[in-house]
């Protein structure tokens, strides 16, 4: 009653005082709350440990595929494998037949898988391919097709086709459904790019630095731009602008309803991924640097040397972008700001795989001649 009667006798100021330092309290607790990052958010440049592992020396240099449950991991020999993301325990195991010959891709129902047989692996040209989707649930196939050349490169699925370019210079769109063909291009250059597609269009790049566009229902081209290297790696949308690197050395930036040339930048090697960031692309060259460039006019930000060729591409997030050079035995994180090192990640061994890392929900995953590691924050302690 003591208390009760001296609130009541409190002046309105003393009272006002109260309330004021009540609500400062409620918005620092917000704001502390809001500074934290999710459970479910990478965060690159905090620590991050070894939360599993998935042994084998049958890596191959094709990216993983993922739908943010399950990762699926292209072996040598055909061999395809479904393991959960959260700790790495196998699925199923698949034997597409042959060898694969792109990056597999996954939708909300099937996971698909390129491949190629009838000659060795590096001779794609002289090969037959095959693409063949697989259920997510048991790996048992769905359909397949028979080609005359392999895929190459990457897939690309969209809504309801599945977009594919190959070593005989053909590019396709597969009803994903079925596997019949939509449609097909021929053209008399190979395609191993990795394609795009924003709107209603489809961006691919060849062997013979052409990068089309091409409309995703028809296949009829909305027009092509030349430059004089292969066009391989991952091409960024932004803003109405396509940007993509070359292996003449030269980052592009293309306005995305006629190809015309806003800006190259010249780096010191072929540029193989362009990545967009929140302060402009990222670009990963063979002469071992990384570039951060303005979006807008393609001026240099910063550029960093790495101890490795860096051969895929990127991992981004708010607080970095995780690199996985060749010939060295740590993934490393720049900081996007300045480019400085702000994390690495041992993984053991000297990395010979050209397979990108992926994100699964809070997972770094990154493919290592002898498996997968799944690095993650280490868990809270009690």
């Amino acid at each position: 009653m003591k208390t009760h009667f001296a609130r009541l006798n409190q002046s309105p100021s003393v009272r006002k005082s109260k309330t004021v330092y009540c609500l400062w309290l409620i918005v620092l607790s917000t704001l502390q709350i809001g500074a934290t990052v999710p459970q479910n958010q990478i965060s690159l440049s905090q620590p991050l440990t070894v939360r599993w592992r998935y042994e084998s020396d049958r890596t191959s240099n094709f990216t993983p595929a993922t739908d943010g449950t399950t990762v699926y991991l292209p072996l040598s020999e055909g061999m395809l494998v479904a393991l959960n993301a959260s700790d790495g325990q196998l699925r199923w195991k698949a034997d597409v037949g042959g060898n694969f010959s792109a990056s597999p891709v996954a939708d909300d129902r099937s996971v698909f898988a390129a491949g190629q047989y009838g000659a060795p692996v590096n001779e794609q040209r002289h090969a037959n391919g095959t693409l063949r989707a697989l259920s997510k649930t048991t790996g048992v196939t769905v359909w397949m097709r028979t080609l005359q050349a392999p895929l190459s490169g990457s897939l690309l699925v969209g809504e309801n086709a599945l977009f594919a370019g190959g070593a005989d210079g053909k590019v396709y769109a597969f009803d994903k459904r079925t596997g019949l063909t939509l449609w097909t291009n021929q053209y008399t250059e190979a395609f191993s790019s990795q394609p795009a597609s924003a709107g209603r269009l489809l961006y691919i790049g060849s062997e013979q630095g052409s990068l089309f566009a091409l409309d995703q229902a028809t296949g009829n081209a909305a027009w092509h731009y030349q430059t004089r290297g292969p066009i391989q790696g991952p091409i960024a949308i932004v803003n109405g602008t396509v940007c993509f690197g070359s292996g003449d050395g030269y980052i592009y930036a293309l306005r995305e309803s006629n190809s015309k040339l806003i800006w190259r930048r010249r780096t010191g090697a072929a540029v193989q991924s362009v990545t967009s960031v929140e302060n402009g692309l990222l670009a990963a060259s063979l002469d071992n640097f990384v570039y951060l460039v303005s979006a807008n006019r393609g001026s240099l930000i910063w550029r960093r040397l790495l101890p490795g060729r860096i051969s895929a591409r990127p991992i981004t997030a708010p607080d970095g972008a995780l690199f996985t050079p060749l010939s060295t035995d740590n993934a490393i994180v720049l900081g996007l700001r300045d480019g400085k090192p702000v994390n690495t990640l041992s993984i053991g061994e000297e990395n010979s795989s050209s397979a990108a890392p992926i994100a699964v929900s809070d997972l770094v995953i990154v493919t290592t001649p002898h498996g997968l590691l799944a690095f993650a924050r280490p868990p809270a302690k009690p």
